[in-house]
């Protein structure tokens, strides 16, 4: 019997980098989450979590052009 195969979502990337990839500061990003205009993070232990990159660049590409640093 074969193993299923799941979609692969890609990687999982650490708020550092999903501050690099927006432009947004660590407290916009959760204040975004929060109000669900931003892609929740997904709990990876106990005191880490992180964000699908396939997430972030959709989320920023759907974005309307001159919005970088609007949330």
């Amino acid at each position: 019997m074969q193993t299923p195969v799941l979609p692969s979502h890609g990687r999982i990337i650490r708020i550092r980098e999903v501050i690099a990839m927006t432009g947004l500061s660590r407290s916009s990003i959760y204040a975004a989450i929060k109000q669900g205009t931003f892609p929740a993070q997904l709990k990876l232990s106990t005191r880490s979590s992180g964000w699908l990159e396939s997430e972030i660049i959709e989320w920023r590409e759907m974005r309307p052009p001159g919005s970088q640093r609007e949330v």
